[in-house]
């Protein structure tokens, strides 16, 4: 069952130990540091954490230093989820034993190309055979630790290393992959959207996802300056504006149940307090060439599938009436 009364204050917060730490390599303005530095405040006990390859794994823990304060395995690319699920299986038999008595949660974290590409598939067979952990991706929307290529979670019309934008090619010419909505027709007790912009609503949704009995997914919008070519000063105002322009919006799946969190719900019934997707794109230079004549039409079409996916997000959320 998951827990719907978690609530967190500052002041609660501030007072919890810090189980990722000062001292790692991330970037100025790294969005997924913060997102990794919040769901271990959420944690409630013991904790091991897997992480996938990638750009937290590397920062975090240069040899013969470490940023984490809990037991941690680095684990391939393709394979965190599987790591996970052995992890959890291997305490299940300890308690079997009697060999454990106290309870462990088990964190997978991975970045978008680890969750919506190569590691897709072992996240699958995790979420179907019912694996209790949670599963955390921090989307920073390409492959950063690599050299910035396109990943599943890129979004259309984004410049990369391997859709870069010019006279042949206007950046990526396919929308993101809709992965939590994926992780929710798996039928698994927890889904939800979060971003760094919202602290507590974070929280919330990772202590959720860790009562949870049985898989859950925790899917962190965490904007990244260096790819996405912005002010290393600006990483959670575009995160905020992100959840604002719809681009991401903030909801929670229980037990396949759709619910639209209190950022996004206000949105939806007020929708003139719905900001244009214009504001966000602007404010990153991935995006530039969109505001020439040549592709300006791209924003459009950016547009029409923002209000699109946000549409058929409120019908889910039965706050419109279903066609």
């Amino acid at each position: 069952m998951v827990n719907p009364a978690w609530k967190f204050t500052a002041a609660e917060i501030a007072e919890k130990p810090e189980l990722f730490t000062s001292g790692h390599r991330a970037c100025a303005g790294c969005g997924p540091a913060i997102a990794l530095r919040l769901v271990m405040k959420a944690t409630r006990g013991p904790t091991i954490a897997t992480n996938a390859t990638g750009c937290m794994e590397v920062v975090s823990t240069i040899y013969p230093y470490t940023a984490w304060k809990v037991p941690w395995i680095h684990t391939a690319f393709e394979n965190a989820a599987a790591n996970a699920s052995g992890i959890e299986a291997a305490l299940n038999a300890m308690r079997r034993k009697g060999k454990l008595q106290t309870h462990v949660d088990v964190i997978a974290f991975a970045g978008d190309g680890g969750t919506f590409d190569i590691g897709l598939q072992a996240l699958s067979g995790a979420a179907e055979r019912g694996h209790d952990f949670l599963y955390v991706l921090y989307d920073n929307e390409a492959y950063m630790n690599t050299g910035i290529q396109r990943s599943g979670g890129t979004p259309y019309g984004a410049s990369t290393t391997t859709s870069p934008a010019g006279d042949l090619i206007p950046g990526k010419t396919q929308f993101k992959k809709p992965i939590a909505d994926i992780m929710v027709a798996h039928d698994i007790p927890y889904v939800a959207t979060a971003s760094i912009a919202y602290w507590q609503d974070l929280l919330i949704k990772a202590r959720k996802g860790l009562e949870a009995e049985g898989p859950a997914f925790l899917h962190v919008f965490a904007p990244c300056p260096r790819g996405w070519r912005y002010d290393t000063s600006k990483t959670v105002e575009l995160a905020r504006l992100a959840v604002e322009t719809c681009t991401f919006p903030l909801w929670e799946a229980v037990d396949s149940e759709y619910i639209l969190s209190p950022q996004s719900k206000i949105i939806a019934l007020k929708p003139e307090t719905k900001k244009p997707v214009r504001e966000y794109l602007k404010m990153q230079r991935r995006f530039s060439h969109l505001f020439k004549p040549r592709y300006g039409h791209m924003i459009d079409d950016v547009q029409r599938s923002i209000d699109k996916r946000w549409n058929k997000l409120l019908k889910k959320c039965n706050i419109l009436p279903r066609e």
